[in-house]
């Protein structure tokens, strides 16, 4: 009989430590849980300034030079991805990682470019990204700069539009650094690379006839009273 009660004895002993009568614990192994990385903040950018002439940089010829890029250090973030994209061509020539905040970046003189900054944390996969600055980087004995290539206000990049609208309010901005007087000239159709010129106007927007199951494609051409003239990219949307 002794001997039964110390076999029923030891099978409770074990049945409790198995089903977690012990002291308490936070994870499976006892360890207490990581807390969560907190999502890095987008930071600010402070120079190149922007839609202004960029005149502080290192002359390197006739047709580069060094810009210094200077942006303000954000919360929660380990590195930082600027990004430049040359305005004139409508391609990124540079995306670099860097944990400071600031780089020395060699560029094209008498280009328009813009430029962003994406923060990042190590341990999470969120990002932040900044806004979007424009400037021009001065070029050799220019007096009066081209205007910044239009951006699209509306429809924006690859919008979707309704198809019980006829029409379409094409929107766009640009800017001009010397804050010449500008006029517009509006490219559009439903080819790929729209050659047909629909309007010449002062006005930053148009209304053009649409109809559904198409493709639409325009492009804006921005002059000054001083004949320099800059092309935007191509836009594209398309009425359901």
């Amino acid at each position: 009989m002794k001997k039964l009660k110390y076999i029923t004895l030891l099978i409770l002993l074990v049945f409790t430590v198995s089903c977690g009568g012990g002291s308490e614990s936070n994870s499976d192994d006892g360890s207490v849980p990581m807390a969560p990385t907190p999502p890095p903040v987008a930071a600010t950018l402070v120079f190149p300034e922007n839609n202004t002439e960029c005149n502080i940089s290192e002359v390197l010829s006739s047709t580069q030079s060094t810009v210094p890029f200077v942006w303000n250090s954000s919360q929660n973030t380990d590195t930082y991805q600027i990004s430049i994209r040359n305005l004139n061509t409508n391609t990124i020539v540079t995306s670099q990682v860097v944990t400071n905040p600031e780089a020395d970046i060699t560029l094209e003189r008498g280009t328009p470019y813009e430029w962003s900054v994406e923060s990042r944390a190590n341990g999470t996969n969120e990002t932040a990204s900044s806004s979007l600055f424009r400037f021009f980087n001065e070029g050799p004995g220019i007096q009066n700069y081209a205007p910044f290539p239009a951006n699209a206000i509306n429809p924006s990049r690859g919008a979707s539009i309704s198809s019980e609208m006829t029409s379409v309010l094409l929107e766009w901005e640009t800017n001009d650094i010397d804050n010449d007087p500008l006029e517009y000239e509006i490219l559009f159709g439903i080819t790929e690379n729209p050659t047909s010129s629909i309007a010449i106007t002062t006005e930053t927007n148009i209304s053009v006839d649409t109809t559904s199951g198409s493709v639409y494609f325009w492009r804006v051409i921005s002059k000054d009273d001083q004949n320099n003239t800059s092309q935007s990219e191509i836009f594209s949307f398309r009425v359901l």
